[in-house]
This record gives structure tokens, C-alpha cells and sequence, in this order.
């Protein structure tokens, strides 16, 4: 079934319907769906609606709404990312992927190995680019909320970003002692996760050792390194067999 995302300014309770604005056009012409046909719309609130389609037009879709339930695609944690900006278009592959394995709230930031890093003039619409990636991936993984994506920050907002989660965990290649698994197990009555992934060539020394100032939590993620793209998948993979099983 379809699933769409609206303004919760768009659920009238009280009238029972919905109204569909964003996607309207896609729905009429993309998807050629006719009066009748039921959708799934979401409200951004974890509430999901299973309604009919009692009026289509370009601009503006109207729905009768059939029932609701608490929507059930959500993680019981707030996981926010922060990944620092890689080269090409792996940013869009983890996003997407991230979207899928849970992920509240994606943060692009700089970091001193970055070799790619956004022009200023460019920063609005790449951000809205990667936002629409993030919403796609939502409607197709069967989420009830968009995760966010952030504008970039730079190193230090982004510490006090992770650092403001109930455990930050700096995901770095030169730490020894903590694991993953090992860190998982000692913290397992905790709400709010932040992850810090590194861009192609890690993070600096000083860099982590800013990160374990600031409260983060330095771990390791194995014997082997992992591609920059592929790190942010496989702890958010972690997060869920953990936390949701």
C-alpha cells in the first residue's frame, strides 16, 4: 500500500479525513491511483492511518480515514549519525540505508580528513536533496516519522550534538581496548544513542581524543576496517539486534 507523509495540520480527527498536499501530483499522475484506492498516511507523530481516496486533484488529495493504529516501524531508541562528509554520492547510500536500520537523525559534518566538503552556495539544496532521500527511504522501509537531515556542521557543534545522547559512541579505528559488543553489554538502559562515523581517512589523533573530552565513548568495531559507507550500517545493525530484540 502507498504511504505517504503529511503536516499533522492535515489529520481532522474530527471530520475524519485527510488531506494530502506534497505528493498530490505524484499520486494522480505518477501513480494514477483513482477514488477508492486505500493508502497509508503518516502523520510524523508515530500515528498511521489507513484511509481512501475520496478526491484526487494535482494540488490536493482528500482521504476518508478507515482506521489508525501507532505506527510500528520506529526504534525504541533516538539514534542520531553523525558522518562525517565522504566522497562522491556515498552520503545518499548511507543515508538511505541508515533511514532503514532505524536512524532519528542524520548530521553531516566536517572533519580535518574530508577530502570532500560542500560549497556554501550549494548547501541549501543539497540538504533538501538529502532530505528527499531520507523521506523515501521512510516511506519505502514502512517508517511512521522522516528522519532529519541536519545542514552541516563543523567538528565541535557536531561533539555537542552526539554528546547530548545518553551514550555517544566515536567509532574509531586506532581505539584498542573498548568494543563494541563490550560497550553494548554496560549500557543497555539508555534511550538516546549517537554514533560518530569518520569519512575515508578516520579521524586524527587529536581529533579523538576531542571526542573522549566531550563525553564520547571511543569503540572499536572489529579486526578488520571498515569502508567508511559500510561502518555506519553495520553499528546501526548492532544498535537493533541490541536494543530491539
Amino acid at each position: 500500500m502507498p504511504r505517504f507523509f503529511v503536516e499533522r495540520e492535515n489529520v481532522d480527527l474530527a471530520g475524519g479525513r485527510v488531506i494530502i498536499t506534497a505528493d498530490a501530483r505524484h499520486i494522480s499522475r505518477s501513480l494514477r491511483m483513482a477514488v477508492g484506492d486505500t493508502v497509508t498516511v503518516c502523520d510524523g507523530s508515530s500515528t498511521e492511518y489507513v484511509c481512501a481516496l475520496t478526491r484526487i486533484r494535482d494540488d490536493e488529495c482528500e482521504c476518508k480515514i478507515l482506521s489508525s493504529a501507532s505506527g510500528g516501524g520506529e526504534s525504541p531508541l533516538s539514534i542520531t549519525l553523525c558522518m562525517a562528509y565522504p566522497k562522491g554520492d556515498k552520503l545518499e547510500t548511507v543515508i538511505q540505508k541508515s533511514v532503514e536500520l532505524g536512524a532519528s537523525r542524520i548530521v553531516p559534518f566536517e572533519s580535518s580528513r574530508c577530502i570532500k566538503r560542500p560549497k556554501a552556495e550549494k548547501l541549501d539544496r543539497v540538504t533538501e536533496r538529502l532530505q528527499r532521500i531520507a523521506e523515501e527511504a521512510a516511506k519505502q522501509c514502512g517508517r511512521s516519522r522522516i528522519p532529519e537531515v541536519s545542514a552541516p556542521v563543523c567538528y565541535r557543534e557536531m561533539l555537542e550534538i552526539a554528546g547530548s545522547a545518553d551514550l555517544a559512541l566515536f567509532c574509531y579505528e586506532g581505539e584498542e581496548d573498548n568494543s563494541l559488543s563490550r560497550v553494548l553489554s554496560e549500557k543497555r538502559d539508555v534511550k538516546s544513542v549517537s554514533v560518530i562515523v569518520g569519512s575515508e581517512g578516520g579521524f586524527s589523533k587529536d581529533e579523538a581524543e576531542a571526542a573522549v573530552a566531550a563525553g564520547c565513548v571511543s569503540v572499536s568495531l572489529g579486526k578488520r576496517i571498515l569502508r567508511c559507507e559500510t561502518a555506519p550500517s553495520y553499528v546501526l545493525s548492532v544498535l537493533s539486534y541490541v536494543y530491539e530484540s
